[in-house]
């Protein structure tokens, strides 16, 4: 299929340039596709089409029950491709097609979630205030923020798409979508779905290409209302610095170094699968990955010996395999960081169990076993670095409070975890964690109808649920004065 056009304006257009790059199978090391590589023309008509699309009231003055037909249309497509997509997350990202396919059907249950929410807010658009003054009146009226730009990550192509895309169009916003270079196909696809079902011009642009090509003019733009960033924190710092020349409203989901802490108390079995889960989904290239493990003195033994033991269990291969429940990480540089992250703790004798290398049967593709340190000191980068990959370090504590000084200690503030049989702790270590998203006796389970997102340098705002339709609207107040009498300030 044809990926070396920009979806701009309702319109399949070549760049301007003519650039294009290639789109790599982690798996194989092959190329896969060509694909768009827009430059600043073509952001340039990006921003004036969204602009315009905006500024004439073709979708924001839609009632929400209008645009949530549109939304709808998207979600029965996505559906309806689910196979077809989730087989091309596959060959872009690496991930197993299980993992894939989970992916393209949240993706789709997403558009339908703010479906449901853009019906709503026409029954909540306006809603009055009582005030102090009964000789005034006032009414508070949620609007469209206007222009949005997602910038999106690799880790989830589609899904990340769907958790801007989805909000911004239900709040009536018009947007323009820049995925990551890395994996670009699904959103492309996006495209091909807005395309089919005659969503209106200028609505959803889609610019593939390279952040150090158009990031900045997007950001800086002053006809770009909101920027959503979901990346690693460098970039979010970037993205508020030149955001800041306008004051434009900004969302960023950054970087996480999840802490999971297990008592004594809790079931082995059921900690050392949610570890598992919690660090080698999707191969640690998780956001919100609980990949700081604290276990307490009483159980730390058996519980390590366990997670060794199950770890090496671990099927590793292509994301096409039966059972694979480990894929290659996303790409070259990728796999380099990780290693480089990992042979640091080798060469400082921090003590690895398992892992650290590619797979003896596997001679090509970005593949890392899961790797797991132990007894990492507080002050190693093992400890404080997101990898961003099947790297899990472990500790051991023996008090409530050591325990929760310890996860807190942590530029980061996306997640955290707890695992004990006494609810009464788990919740009392729920409250004093720092951070956006804490989960009770599980790790990493995320649903649409709830906020997603952190504290620290975990980033700024929510996503997900109503909060995300709250990222892309204004509150605007509307007050008017209804007495008889005059107001007369100035009359004694």
């Amino acid at each position: 299929m044809n990926y070396n056009q920009l979806f701009i304006n309702g319109k399949w257009t070549s760049p301007r340039k003519g650039n294009t790059f290639y789109s790599i199978d982690p798996s194989t090391e092959q190329v896969i596709a060509q694909v768009a590589r827009a430059g600043l023309d073509d952001a340039r008509l990006a921003v004036e089409a969204a602009r315009a699309a905006f500024d004439n009231g073709s979708w924001c003055n839609l009632s929400g029950k209008q645009r949530a037909i549109f939304l709808r249309a998207f979600a029965n497509e996505i559906r309806n491709r689910l196979a077809e997509l989730s087989t091309l997350e596959v060959k872009d990202n690496g991930k197993p097609y299980a993992e894939a396919e989970w992916d393209v059907s949240d993706a789709a249950g997403c558009f339908e979630f703010y479906a449901n929410l853009a019906e709503s807010l026409d029954e909540h658009r306006e809603t009055p205030l009582s005030l102090s003054d009964d000789r005034f009146e006032c009414m508070i009226r949620k609007e469209p923020i206007g222009v949005a730009c997602a910038i999106i990550p690799w880790n989830y192509p589609l899904l990340m798409a769907a958790w801007k895309v989805a909000p911004a169009l239900a709040a009536g916003c018009t947007m323009i979508l820049k995925p990551s270079e890395v994996t670009s196909l699904t959103a492309i696809e996006l495209g091909r779905i807005a395309d089919k079902i005659g969503l209106p011009c200028g609505v959803l642009n889609i610019l593939t290409g390279y952040g150090h090509d158009i990031g900045s003019y997007l950001t800086d733009h002053p006809d770009i209302d909101k920027v959503a960033f979901t990346g690693s924190v460098p970039v979010g710092k970037q993205i508020m610095r030149s955001s800041a020349v306008n004051v434009k409203n900004i969302s960023l989901e950054l970087g996480g170094k999840s802490a999971f802490i297990i008592f004594d108390d809790s079931d082995i079995d059921a900690a050392v699968e949610w570890i598992m889960f919690g660090i080698f989904w999707n191969q640690g290239q998780v956001c919100s990955a609980t990949s700081r493990v604290l276990v307490q003195e009483g159980i730390y033994p058996k519980l390590i010996s366990r997670l060794v033991e199950e770890s090496q269990k671990i099927h590793i291969g292509n994301g096409f395999e039966d059972g694979v429940k480990l894929g290659p990480l996303v790409n070259e540089t990728q796999y380099k960081k990780v290693m480089a992250a990992v042979n640091q703790g080798v060469q400082d004798k921090v003590r690895l169990l398992i892992g650290g290398k590619r797979p003896n049967h596997l001679l090509q593709g970005y593949f890392i076993e899961p790797t797991i340190f132990v007894d990492v000191p507080e002050n190693h980068p093992l400890w404080t670095d997101e990898i961003f990959g099947p790297v899990v370090s472990i500790r051991q504590f023996k008090s409530e409070h050591e325990a929760v000084k310890s996860a807190n200690n942590s530029i980061f503030g996306l997640a955290g975890a707890v695992m004990s049989k006494d609810l009464a702790c788990c919740h009392r270590v729920a409250r004093q964690l720092r951070a956006g998203i804490v989960w009770i006796n599980c790790s990493q389970p995320t649903f649409i109808e709830a906020p997603w997102g952190g504290c620290k340098q975990s980033g700024i705002g929510r996503e997900l649920g109503i909060w995300g339709l709250e990222n892309y609207l204004e509150t605007k107040q509307i007050t008017s004065y209804n007495a008889e009498k005059p107001w007369a300030w100035y009359i004694k």
